[in-house]
């Protein structure tokens, strides 16, 4: 049964009402910095000079989508000296602070590996700084810390490949025992990059085997753009809820490789096959487990824009999944009917849903057009103004 109440005026049912009015997507505190590509980190004006900025331009992003009401913050780039006090910050600019992303990815002990290293020292370091990440969480009320692991090689016989696995499990024990009650490790992986002939976490399976040997509250991250090309992602996505083991995504788009850009803006249907998969496993449930998050640089366009953007398009894809015909899907897959399957699925995602979205907004006081709104607002005039001077976030500030 199509969920639409009246097709004409494009309303929603109140079941659909509920799941969507539940979605909160985090934004990255880095997505709001300066970035660029290895030959160029491009500078715009109001660009945030210090993590309170940042977190008031996220905040920005909340107020007019009513998506995004948590800010992801990245140690060391975003250290203060008193995270509580900073905590409070966010919570009276409407949003609060939420994943903790570690760095051992700009340290030159890393070089050659750093939870995998083969020099007790340098893991002793790696691990050190994922303790004091977890002590930031103790102080931000954070649940998650987010492991993305830059280790790898580069040349075959470069590295003993089941010795960093090995050495890997034991950091991710001792971390992973640190952890208070409430709180979760998240770990990610990446096909490539920094190293090319293998990296230590490259696919949701070595992710999977790492998380289940430590616990309950360890789970894996999917990002989007981490997949070798034509790689069958909504799959994983339905592996692991199926497991119980999908604990969160970092949304993004990529062309070719990881590109991090605007989510859905390269494979609008892809990005609503994963969602059809989170919906059918249970992901956008009351109380799931799954977390979304948007994990983006963005390199010419506008910082808050940007994130609008695609906050709306994670919103807008999750209504179209909602709206599939789920007993007609389930009666066609049953008879064997491959093209009234296929069309069940293709007949939700052709649906215009942003005439109803409008509504949804306006029935909450948010702005029927948040991209509008922004561009009228005077916020970026205001902040490019009083932003004036200082150093410019952006990697590794």
């Amino acid at each position: 049964m199509n969920q639409f109440n009246d097709q004409e005026s494009g309303v929603f049912d109140d079941a659909l009402l509920t799941t969507l009015g539940r979605q909160a997507i985090e934004l990255p505190s880095w997505a709001f910095g300066n970035a660029g590509t290895r030959f160029k980190v491009y500078g715009t004006p109001g660009t945030p000079r210090t993590i309170q900025e940042k977190i008031a331009d996220a905040a920005q992003v909340h107020r007019l989508t009513g998506l995004a009401p948590s800010v992801a913050l990245h140690i060391p780039w975003d250290l203060v000296d008193d995270f509580g006090k900073l905590a409070a910050f966010a919570d009276d600019q409407g949003v609060r602070l939420g994943t903790i992303n570690s760095n051992t990815f700009q340290d030159d002990d890393y070089k050659f590996g750093s939870l995998t290293h083969v020099d007790p020292a340098i893991r002793r370091k790696a691990v050190d700084h994922h303790l004091r990440c977890i002590e930031v969480m103790d102080a931000t009320g954070s649940r998650d810390l987010k492991i993305w692991l830059p280790d790898g090689t580069n040349y075959p016989g470069q590295g003993d490949l089941r010795g960093r696995q090995d050495r890997l499990a034991e950091s991710l024990r001792t971390i992973y025992d640190r952890l208070g009650p409430d709180q979760r490790l998240v770990l990610e992986y990446k096909i490539f990059e920094p190293f090319f002939y293998t990296m230590d976490v490259p696919d949701w399976g070595t992710a999977f085997a790492h998380v289940t040997a430590l616990g309950e509250r360890a789970l894996v991250c999917l990002d989007t753009g981490h997949h070798a090309p034509s790689t069958n992602i909504e799959f994983i996505v339905a592996q692991l809820l199926r497991l119980g083991k999908l604990g969160s995504f970092d949304f993004n788009s990529r062309f070719y490789a990881d590109d991090d850009l605007i989510v859905g803006a390269a494979d609008p249907f892809q990005l609503f096959r994963i969602l059809a998969e989170v919906v059918r496993g249970g992901g956008l449930d009351d109380g799931s487990p799954v977390a979304f998050m948007l994990d983006q640089c963005h390199n010419i366009e506008d910082k808050i824009p940007g994130q609008i953007r695609s906050v709306l398009n994670v919103q807008e894809m999750t209504a179209r999944a909602l709206l599939i015909d789920t007993e007609s899907l389930r009666a066609a897959q049953d008879a064997g009917d491959v093209l009234a399957a296929n069309a069940v699925y293709m007949d939700a995602f052709y649906t215009d849903v942003r005439p109803a979205l409008g509504d949804w907004r306006e029935s909450r006081g948010l702005p029927r057009d948040p991209m509008a709104a922004y561009a009228t607002s005077g916020y970026a005039e205001l902040i490019a103004a009083e932003r004036a001077g200082g150093v410019q976030a952006g990697w590794g500030a």
